[in-house]
């Protein structure tokens, strides 16, 4: 993946903007720039930010491949996350600040001075932790939310597809930092990389396939409303869970046996490396008899690849490269 040359989109944001047909575009008499934006079906007013705060490599990802990271202040990166010099973004992330390793808190976006928080609901904001876009809002910080996640927010409901998702959230914070060109760019240049990959999946019945999130008394595992979900699908798989009507989520060991799933999914993150999920599948009575197992059918998908991001184009060419050179 190509990383955007980024100084030559600033000159986007800066100047004299008129009324736009696609939404509305005003300038202050300070020359700031606003739009408004849904988030999670909410109409936003934003203006644009200089010192956006990300949390996870899903956000940060996002902003960087859109050419922003001279907007960007910092990011926040839990240990789930692997390290950010295997990222496609590398040299982007060593140009703006490391927050913190913990998770997303209101302190710390305060303490950074952000004016925009990209996460998602449920991952970075959180009622329970006392980060929300309501609470932000009154502290007069932005926030922009994953549309994939907004599955499970409440108030303002907005359900999109995984690749959907992604692709409406690269168009959103085009428009709110004012690079809607390179926003089009990228989506269609995505749009392409995954009809290629749909015209070229195996024929025949889709291979049943069980993701392996996490988890040893009962494991964690993608229903249909993350991108795991369609990585499998478009690829040529069948997600075993694929009828569960939610994002990541609890099923048993029993059901997965059931399923009798040919391939297994590891996704890897940084804390919890995949092969400690295989020696535990190989190991235990329950699941070491799988199709999947017996056979040594696994697919490594790298965290990041897995979570709404633009690295979801890489995981689903690479599982769908895996998927073509499989023996059934």
């Amino acid at each position: 993946m190509t990383t955007p040359h980024r100084r030559s989109l600033l000159a986007l944001t800066a100047g004299a903007l008129t009324l736009s047909a696609c939404g509305a575009e005003v300038e202050s008499s300070s020359g700031t720039r606003t739009v408004t934006v849904d988030r999670c079906g909410e109409p936003v007013e934003y203006t644009t930010p200089q010192r956006a705060v990300a949390y996870e490599g899903g956000s940060a990802d996002k902003l960087f491949a859109l050419g922003l990271t001279d907007h960007v202040h910092g990011y926040v990166m839990p240990p789930a996350n692997p390290p950010v010099e295997e990222s496609p973004w590398a040299s982007e992330y060593a140009e703006v600040e490391f927050l913190s390793d913990d998770l997303l808190n209101r302190e710390l976006v305060v303490d950074a001075d952000a004016d925009l928080v990209v996460a998602g609901w449920n991952s970075g904001f959180s009622d329970q932790r006392g980060i929300t876009p309501e609470i932000l809002d009154g502290l007069g910080i932005q926030s922009f939310m994953h549309t994939e996640s907004c599955f499970n927010y409440p108030g303002f409901p907005e359900h999109v597809d995984p690749f959907e998702a992604l692709f409406t959230d690269l168009e959103r914070l085009g428009r709110i930092f004012g690079v809607e060109d390179r926003a089009a760019e990228l989506v269609a240049e995505y749009r392409d990389r995954v009809e290629t990959v749909r015209k070229n999946a195996p024929a025949g019945e889709p291979v049943p396939v069980f993701l392996y999130d996490s988890g040893t008394d009962q494991p964690f595992t993608a229903g249909n409303q993350v991108p795991p979900n369609e990585i499998i699908e478009f690829a040529g798989g069948r997600n075993v869970f694929a009828g569960l009507d939610a994002r990541w989520t609890q099923v048993s060991w029993e059901a997965v046996v059931q399923a009798a799933p040919e391939v297994i999914i590891i996704l890897d993150y940084g804390d919890q490396p995949a092969q400690e999920k295989i020696d535990f599948l190989e190991s235990s009575p329950i699941t070491s008899g799988l199709p999947a197992v017996v056979q040594d059918n696994y697919y490594v998908l790298d965290y990041n690849e897995g979570i709404s991001g633009p690295r979801n184009i890489d995981g689903l060419e690479g599982f769908a490269e895996y998927l073509r050179t499989l023996e059934r």
